[in-house]
């Protein structure tokens, strides 16, 4: 069973930064689109960035130019790197990957726990 663990939420200041990591677990044979969302309590998750195994990266006009995705492969492991941050970024952060679990298996989609994220002075 793959798992996608999450780390690196916390409390921060305004204008402060953070890094949030995933590391999928498990039968883990490809990982093809890694993405990060976030939620509030009476919210609609949304999209907050994705990248695709070719490398194409989309992310939410709320965080262009704070936040950057990236994955290393080998690691298994996606991260989101986020700068600049601002009272509205607090949310729950949850990773979200598309994964193989063997050359022939299809693509399952799996969720990470989340992760709090705390931006307040």
């Amino acid at each position: 069973q793959v798992q996608l663990v999450e780390s690196g939420g916390g409390l921060v200041n305004p204008g402060e930064s953070l890094r949030l990591s995933c590391v999928a677990t498990g039968r883990v044979v490809i990982i093809n689109t890694v993405a990060w969302y976030r939620q509030s309590p009476g919210k609609q998750r949304e999209m907050v960035a994705t990248a695709t195994g070719a490398g194409t990266t989309v992310y939410a006009d709320s965080v262009k130019d704070r936040f950057t995705i990236s994955r290393d492969g080998a690691k298994k492991t996606a991260v989101l790197e986020m700068t600049s941050l601002k009272p509205e970024d607090t949310d729950v952060y949850y990773c979200n990957e598309d994964v193989r679990e063997s050359a022939s298996e299809p693509y399952s989609n799996y969720w990470g726990q989340g992760t709090q994220v705390t931006v307040s002075s």
